[in-house]
C-alpha cells in the first residue's frame, strides 16, 4: 500500500516501522484528530487505511471524525458472536445515522469454533484463549493487505495505554491513535455537540462494552473499565498487546 509523498516514505520495512511510527508521531501527533485523520487517510496510506471499530460506548466519535473525511473508508467490526444484541443494533444504527458505506463485519472461523469451543463456553474456562480465536485471528486476516489501521483507543482507559502515541508500529503495519490524549469529558463534548447517538447499553451502566459474558455493570465511582473481564486480572482482549494477541503462544505476557 503507498505512502505519502514524505521524507520518512522511505522507511516502508517491517524492521524500519518503529521508527517511521515514531517520524510521524513527531510530525503529526499534535495537529489534533481531525488533522492525524486526513492526513493518515488522504496523505500517508492512501487507500492502505482501515479503522477498527468495536461500534462500543465511545465508537461514535471517530466514526463520525472519519465519515467527515471519507464515508467510503473501509471499517471492520468483529463480531465475535458473543456481543450484546444491543451493540449489533448499534452498529446498524450508526452506519445509517453516518452515512457510512465501508463498514464490513468478520468473524471467527467455523474451524476454530467446532475444535475449541464447541459448547461456546470457552469465556468462561480460558478468556484469552476465547479471545484469541474469536477477535485476534479474525482480525489478522481482516488487516490483510493493509498498511495501516485506525484505533480508538485513548490513554487514560488504562494503565497500559498511559504511554500510547499517535502513532505506534503494531507488527508490519502501522497503528494511528488520533484520540490518544483525549480525555472522557472531551469524547463526551464532541458526541453532544455532534448530536450523535450512544450506545444503548451506556445508560444501563455499561461505560465500558465488550462481548456479554465478559462484561458487567460498573458501580458508581468504579473505573469505566472495572466491568472488563471482571475478577480475572485481565485489561485487555489481546489485540493491543505486544505480537497483536499472541500472548496464549507464550509472547506478549
Amino acid at each position: 500500500m503507498a505512502r505519502g509523498n514524505n521524507a520518512v516514505r522511505a522507511l516502508n520495512h517491517e524492521d524500519a516501522l518503529p521508527l517511521e511510527a515514531a517520524a510521524y508521531d513527531e510530525l503529526y501527533g499534535r495537529t489534533g484528530p481531525m488533522s492525524i485523520l486526513r492526513t493518515s487517510i488522504e496523505d500517508l496510506f492512501v487507500d492502505g487505511i482501515v479503522m477498527v471499530s468495536s461500534f462500543g460506548a465511545d465508537s461514535a466519535v471517530l466514526l463520525h471524525m472519519v465519515s467527515q473525511i471519507d464515508k467510503a473508508t473501509p471499517v471492520v467490526f468483529v463480531d465475535t458472536g458473543k456481543h450484546f444484541g444491543e451493540t449489533r443494533f448499534y452498529r446498524d444504527q450508526l452506519i445509517k445515522h453516518l452515512g457510512l458505506t465501508g463498514v464490513r463485519s468478520v468473524m471467527p472461523e467455523s474451524a476454530h469454533l467446532v475444535s475449541q469451543d464447541p459448547k461456546g463456553d470457552l469465556w468462561l474456562r480460558d478468556s484469552d484463549q476465547c479471545c484469541h480465536i474469536r477477535k485476534v485471528l479474525p482480525l489478522d486476516a481482516a488487516l490483510d493487505g493493509y498498511s495501516a489501521w485506525i484505533s480508538g483507543r485513548k490513554r487514560h482507559q488504562a494503565d497500559t495505554r498511559k504511554s500510547l502515541p499517535w502513532f505506534e508500529a503494531d507488527g508490519p503495519r502501522i497503528k494511528v491513535n488520533p484520540l490518544a490524549d483525549w480525555d472522557a469529558a472531551q469524547v463526551l463534548a464532541y458526541a453532544r455537540e455532534n448530536k450523535l447517538p450512544p450506545h444503548p447499553l451506556v445508560a444501563q451502566g455499561y461505560p465500558s462494552i465488550g462481548c456479554m459474558p465478559c462484561t458487567d455493570k460498573v458501580a458508581e465511582g468504579e473505573d469505566p473499565r472495572a466491568g472488563r473481564w471482571r475478577g480475572k486480572g485481565k485489561t485487555e482482549c489481546g489485540i493491543h498487546l505486544p505480537s497483536h494477541g499472541k500472548q496464549i503462544d507464550g509472547s506478549g505476557i
